[in-house]
């Protein structure tokens, strides 16, 4: 079976053992190395310790095959220290977004870590990809922690912005491209669930 079936049959969630919760694990370790983990589009990604991938797509690595457009995804209330969503929002349909986080919000435990990544606007690697429909700017999340007055859009389950920025990755050698400031533009956004 799967990591997340095991663990749910042993009633563990941290192959590390570190104590005090998400909160507790992300002190530790700073990432979500060490906690049970949901990889949301997981597509290629090899398989880790205490990670669930999920995809659209069978593969030889998913775990799950589910449309994370549907819901409710296959799994109980608070079920994830973490989840992983790296350059897969920017796939799905906007309409969809504020309930794929109350999903996420859903299948987290308290203080659970939602990491998200995509290609920022303007750059190369949002626009070369046939597939991408659109990317978040740095106002996105206010839309979905209550500390900001966007929030009061939609009002969706609550979140705290604990990282929100853009990036740059550098120009792979041989790559004949006329910006390379914008290049591979990203942007990494961590929240932590709320009560």
């Amino acid at each position: 079976g799967s990591v997340w079936e095991a663990n749910q049959e042993h009633g563990t969630s941290c192959h590390c053992g570190a104590e005090g919760g998400a909160k507790g694990r992300l002190e530790h370790s700073n990432s979500l190395d060490c906690a049970m983990r949901l990889n949301l589009g997981c597509g290629a990604d090899p398989k880790r310790d205490a990670t669930v991938n999920l995809d659209i797509r069978p593969g030889p690595n998913v775990d799950v095959v589910h449309d994370c457009e549907t819901f409710p995804w296959p799994f109980p209330d608070e079920t994830f220290d973490g989840i992983i969503a790296w350059h897969v929002f920017e796939h799905l349909k906007p309409w969809f977004m504020v309930d794929i986080l109350n999903e996420c919000w859903r299948v987290l435990k308290p203080d659970g870590l939602l990491k998200i990544g995509m290609p920022a606007e303007g750059s190369f690697g949002l626009s070369q990809e046939p597939t991408h429909i659109r990317t978040w700017n740095e106002a996105t999340p206010h839309h979905f922690d209550p500390d900001y007055r966007y929030y009061k859009v939609y009002r969706p389950k609550p979140w705290k912005i604990l990282v929100n920025e853009k990036f740059l990755k550098t120009v792979p050698p041989g790559l004949v491209y006329t910006d390379p400031a914008t290049y591979n533009a990203s942007i990494r956004i961590i929240m932590r669930k709320r009560p």
